[in-house]
């Protein structure tokens, strides 16, 4: 009999003028970018967290605190590939992962092949156990009015 276990991962960006936008893994072309210790990939965070908690070990900013130069400016798929040590080291492999990205601009939708392919990699899984959606809030609240984005994660994990 398998150990399923499910974990849900959340996380949230404040926006601004001139930084680097990072969203599952990719740099992508914007005006506004994530204020964050690390390259602020709010996807990849909540990612993160999904994993962690599922094997009920802890969170990222346990694991990797934002406190910490070690973490200052770090690629997240570098965050994203130690998570998946540290389950592993539990015993567990993936099953799945799905992902929602909240934001008003850019357009995520041509993104969302190499967000896949990318996570994907770096999880060491295929591409069809990643799922990437994003969604506006129809311009209510933080991410309505482009001061933030965030970021929900939900994945599955298994003992074989």
């Amino acid at each position: 009999m398998m150990n399923f276990r499910i974990g849900h991962g959340y996380d949230v960006h404040a926006l601004a003028q001139g930084l680097p936008l990072w969203l599952g893994g990719i740099r992508i072309e914007h005006a506004l970018g994530c204020v964050a210790h690390s390259d602020g990939d709010v996807l990849i965070h909540a990612l993160c967290d999904a994993l962690l908690g599922a094997a009920a070990i802890g969170d990222i900013g346990l694991h990797f605190p934002d406190t910490s130069e070690a973490y200052k400016g770090i690629d997240s798929k570098i965050l994203l590939r130690r998570t998946v040590e540290l389950i592993g080291r539990q015993g567990y492999a993936i099953g799945n992962v799905d992902c929602t990205l909240c934001l008003q601009r850019p357009k995520i939708k041509p993104h969302i092949p190499a967000m896949r392919e990318t996570l994907a990699s770096a999880m060491g899984i295929a591409p069809e156990a990643v799922s990437v959606k994003a969604t506006t809030t129809e311009r209510l609240g933080f991410v309505g009015r482009e001061e933030g984005i965030e970021a929900h994660a939900v994945a599955l994990i298994f003992k074989p």
